[in-house]
């Protein structure tokens, strides 16, 4: 776990979900070793310590494998998650030394058909914001302006609730975001974002912060904590739910429709990895096979400045 933090750089998000998948694997292996009959001799008493990866055999590894669709019922997706992490660990045991003989070679991957990403109509995100414009409460100020960055910006949802109040630049009408792998990029935000960016922190903000709770947190909950994924998604739940949208929603729909909307607006690809903090174009060509559900005027709430990357104005 030290490697994949600090030589690999994974998201934390990222390094949780490898750690629960590989302390699933151990008990699994701790298992496996001191009962490979299955008799049930252990009593339950093997624990994650007692498991020794570096004498895994491969009918183990694929064992575990096996369980989790027939045992478990994971879905190919979840199964080739917890494998990438397996095989990961065996690789890092390889190249340490520590193994001569990688269990997971030539076990293959669940075949998993990534879907596309869903971009709702310009009317839906506009219908969203809206929503958001009704309510004059410090969370309803703080919603705002969270729909209003994520569109204008198309930054991930980790990426936002990481912000802090020095990340923003009103005078360059841009935010600073640190994204994965530890790549800054600074962000152009459109008047209007940065309107109810300002408008938040004058008479939202303030009211949220509690005693005893500082925190440079650009974005907080009720309790002036700073504002988790989780709790961002429930608002969004609600913000949908309120507006009428009946599109599916997701934590990440403003994001890829702000991909979208701006492939249609006639944004280069390369411009729009650069704004999506992609690590390779290829993931930013997705959005090609992804078209507006509507067709669609410019409208106010797009940033003005969309191509600002770079010194360079569209």
């Amino acid at each position: 776990m030290q490697f994949l933090t600090a030589e690999r750089r994974l998201s934390p998000n990222t390094l949780a979900a490898y750690r629960n998948d590989l302390r699933q694997f151990e008990e699994y292996l701790a298992v496996r070793q001191h009962d490979p009959l299955g008799t049930g001799a252990t009593n339950g008493t093997a624990t994650i310590a007692a498991a020794d990866a570096t004498v895994a055999t491969r009918e183990e590894v694929a064992g575990f494998f096996l369980s989790l669709r027939e045992d478990k019922g994971y879905s190919a997706a979840t199964i080739a998650r917890k494998m990438a992490a397996v095989k990961s660990l065996f690789h890092y045991l390889s190249r340490q030394g520590a193994i001569t003989t990688n269990p997971t070679a030539d076990l293959g991957s669940p075949e998993v058909k990534k879907p596309l990403p869903r971009a709702i109509s310009v009317d839906d995100v506009d219908r969203l914001i809206r929503q958001t414009d009704k309510k004059a409460t410090p969370e309803g100020l703080r919603d705002r302006g969270m729909m209003h960055l994520l569109y204008a910006t198309g930054m991930r949802v980790s990426e936002l609730v990481t912000l802090d109040l020095g990340d923003l630049d009103f005078e360059k009408s841009a935010v600073r975001c640190v994204g994965r792998g530890l790549r800054v990029r600074m962000l152009p935000v459109g008047s209007k974002a940065m309107i109810a960016l300002r408008d938040y922190l004058e008479r939202g903000r303030p009211q949220l912060l509690r005693p005893g709770a500082p925190t440079s947190a650009l974005f907080l909950n009720h309790r002036g904590q700073r504002l988790t994924r989780q709790g961002f998604w429930l608002i969004m739940k609600a913000i949908a739910r309120e507006s009428g949208v009946t599109s599916e929603v997701t934590p990440h729909t403003l994001r890829h429709s702000f991909a979208a909307h701006r492939l249609s607006d006639g944004l280069a690809l390369p411009k729009l990895r650069e704004l999506l903090g992609h690590a390779n174009i290829s993931t930013t060509q997705i959005y090609t096979q992804v078209k507006p559900e509507t067709p669609r005027p410019l409208v106010a709430t797009a940033p003005p400045r969309l191509v600002a990357v770079g010194g360079r104005r569209g």
